[in-house]
């Protein structure tokens, strides 16, 4: 097993997951070839990497809250290519419509190094195991304490 492999694949997993909640569009470009394909569930599918960043840009701009983890890994090498299956966890708040979205998945991700000897993602997607929605009314006792994209976005008066 290419243990250095392993890790580093696991590295640009994680920049991946940070670079959706961080809303890093450039680092998360950069995690994929141009060529990358995603599918999201029965519905969501991308034939390239710029349509892929373009809607998740859109979609998980600063009126939503994520948090991606993604552990288990189960990484198999072949040269310089890869594939993995990872456990997926996430929870999704979007304040202006009042919903909480849990769930949970398995990645099946494939992996190509490059010619700098540099992993990329080639494919990513997951299937659903669950999905629930919440409506935060349902929840008085919720309050949001803290928003990185608010604040950047109505930032306090002076």
């Amino acid at each position: 097993m290419d243990l250095e492999a392993v890790a580093l694949i696991s590295r640009l997993k994680y920049r991946y997951l940070r670079a959706l909640d961080t809303k890093d569009w450039v680092l998360f470009r950069d995690t994929l070839i141009p060529e990358a394909t995603a599918t999201y569930g029965e519905y969501l599918r991308f034939e390239d990497r710029e349509a892929l960043v373009s809607f998740m840009e859109v979609t998980l701009g600063p009126h939503m809250l994520t948090e991606y983890r993604c552990g288990q890994p189960e990484i198999e090498v072949d040269g310089d290519t890869a594939a993995g299956v990872w456990a997926l966890s996430d929870t999704v708040i979007i304040p202006e419509d009042g919903m909480l979205v849990r769930g949970t998945a398995f990645y099946h991700d494939e992996y190509v190094r490059d010619t700098a000897g540099e992993w990329l993602i080639s494919h990513t997607g997951y299937e659903r195991t669950f999905e629930t929605v919440i409506s935060l009314k349902d929840l008085p006792s919720f309050h949001l304490t803290s928003n990185k994209w608010d604040l950047l976005v109505n930032p306090p008066a002076s």
